[in-house]
């Protein structure tokens, strides 16, 4: 007899779930069973499909909580229910803190940990008020474990992530569980923009792991934290890094010797 999948029968919404990390996750949640909603400003360009079967898009913005809203109710009304929130939307360009104004930061503060609250909030109250509760996911970044040159607000909003995932854990519980994934570099289309080429070869020789993560590892990752195997994980802070950074100072210590040799 063959095990159900781990997310049978229960549905998902990923916010910036039609490329990169959203898709990755989004197309794990598929193949584990699960009902999966993407959500993004525009549709993707061709549909996020897994195991034989295919997520359904909405159109959002996550800046806008009327449009949240709709897309929460709009869910709820198709599906019955919904189980499982991924705060994926994000992002940030690279920008020195002294070449910007405050209000323009702050507009990357909005996208990375305003709108995950608003999209939160508004899942709460669907998932508080049905059987099972439910579980939300935010998707951090080791950017916000570490100082961020050319990504401070970026770096910020995900600290702040992490902090209001613990504080929603602790106020929701135990109905709705909230937990945090912690990405290193992951290699997505925009890899060659941030690691300098599509493998990020130079980046990866800094991760224990040797690579960078493939959006697959992500998802498998949110798989596990949204399933019963998860059952008893709240508040916490799953690292998806490959080892984390290998040490500078070790690296100029190398370089030290060598030369010396």
């Amino acid at each position: 007899m063959n095990p159900s999948p781990p997310l049978a029968g229960r549905v998902a919404v990923v916010t910036g779930g039609t490329r990169g990390v959203g898709a990755g996750i989004a197309r794990a949640f598929l193949a584990a069973g699960a009902d999966v909603v993407v959500c993004a400003r525009r549709p993707p360009e061709e549909p996020v499909t897994a195991a034989g079967r295919t997520a359904e898009f909405l159109r959002l913005n996550v800046r806008r909580p009327a449009a949240v809203e709709d897309v929460i109710t709009r869910v709820q009304a198709t599906y019955g229910r919904l189980d499982v929130l991924v705060n994926n939307a994000g992002g940030t360009p690279h920008r020195a803190l002294a070449d910007a104004d405050a209000c323009r930061h702050a507009r990357v503060l909005e996208l990375n940990l305003t709108a995950p609250l608003t999209v939160s909030l508004a899942a709460y109250r669907v998932m508080r008020g049905q059987a099972g509760g439910g579980c939300v996911l935010m998707v951090g970044s080791v950017s916000g474990t570490r100082p961020s040159p050319g990504a401070a607000a970026y770096g910020a909003a995900k600290a702040g992530l992490e902090n209001l995932a613990r504080t929603m854990a602790a106020e929701w519980a135990p109905l709705v569980r909230v937990n945090t994934l912690v990405p290193g570099p992951v290699r997505t289309g925009a890899a060659r923009a941030h690691y300098g080429d599509e493998d990020g070869t130079a980046v990866a020789r800094t991760i224990p792991a040797g690579r960078l993560a493939e959006p697959e590892d992500i998802g498998a990752a949110a798989v596990f934290l949204a399933s019963d195997a998860a059952a008893y994980i709240t508040g916490a802070s799953l690292l998806v890094h490959g080892g984390g950074e290998y040490p500078a100072y070790l690296t100029a210590l190398a370089e030290q010797e060598g030369s010396a040799g």
